[in-house]
């Protein structure tokens, strides 16, 4: 028997722990959701979402070390799992561009579009937006 759930999300902190809990969590929903197919890219996608959330989710004004607003949803759909990623950044995903060979950082997006069917950017206010990335299951 399937679970008839079809979106669970979760409330992150905005730290590295925030970004072991997202992984975490999706584990558990997917085994819960019987969409093993698609675990270890949804493990992935999220743990990029959820990193770059936390690095550059937080409003300008917000001191570095102040807990900022990170929420993960995890949508089933037919045939798709929708991961999407919302924080308090005023400032937009940019467009994945393959980074400097010896750069430490800007490869997460890239990762993110090599794994998912699609993936964007939704602006819910000026202070908050939801990045996300919809991955096939095989379901029909």
């Amino acid at each position: 028997m399937r679970p008839t759930r079809r979106s669970a999300g979760l409330r992150l902190p905005g730290s590295n722990e925030g970004c072991a809990l997202a992984r975490e969590f999706t584990d558990r929903v997917l085994g819960e959701w019987e969409l093993d197919g698609c675990r270890d890219d949804a493990l992935t996608v999220v743990s990029e979402l959820a990193a770059n959330a936390v690095l550059h989710g937080r409003k300008k004004d917000t001191p570095d070390d102040a807990d900022c607003d990170v929420w993960l949803r995890l949508t089933r759909r037919a045939a798709h799992l929708v991961c999407a990623v919302t924080d308090q950044g005023d400032s937009l995903p940019r467009t994945p561009r393959a980074p400097d060979a010896f750069s430490e950082h800007g490869r997460g997006l890239l990762i993110v579009e090599a794994l998912s069917l699609h993936w964007g950017w939704t602006r819910l206010t000026p202070s908050h937006k939801t990045v996300w990335a919809m991955l096939a299951t095989g379901g029909a």
